[in-house]
């Protein structure tokens, strides 16, 4: 099991969190409610998920796994995923990774490294 986050780590967080935020609140002000099928699901989803599931293994075995390829694999288990309770869960697996991700770009930044 992994240690909790340190202080400079949730206010990393935290600030991605902030930024999520105001752009939820931009886009409700420019489109309101949204209300739309899932759209997943199929037997195309689930071979897609599978093949990022297994792309995603070969490149971190070969030490070459970046964000992209994490990231990728998280939406196409999400876009598999036809169970509300399971699709949503996936869905904040997807939303985390990508907090993570700002959280790296922003770290990189404050050090003066360039991108990833």
């Amino acid at each position: 099991m992994s240690k909790p986050m340190t202080f400079p780590q949730l206010k990393g967080l935290e600030n991605v969190l902030l930024n999520l935020y105001r752009e939820r609140e931009c886009q409700h002000k420019q489109w309101g409610e949204q209300n739309h099928p899932d759209g997943t699901g199929g037997k195309r989803a689930e071979l897609d998920a599978e093949d990022a599931r297994s792309r995603c293994e070969y490149v971190f075995a070969a030490g070459g796994g970046t964000w992209r390829h994490l990231l990728a694999e998280e939406v196409a288990e999400a876009f598999a995923e036809t169970d509300p309770a399971k699709l949503r869960a996936e869905l904040i697996q997807v939303a985390a990774l990508a907090c993570q991700w700002v959280e790296a770009i922003d770290r990189r930044q404050s050090k003066g490294k360039p991108r990833g």
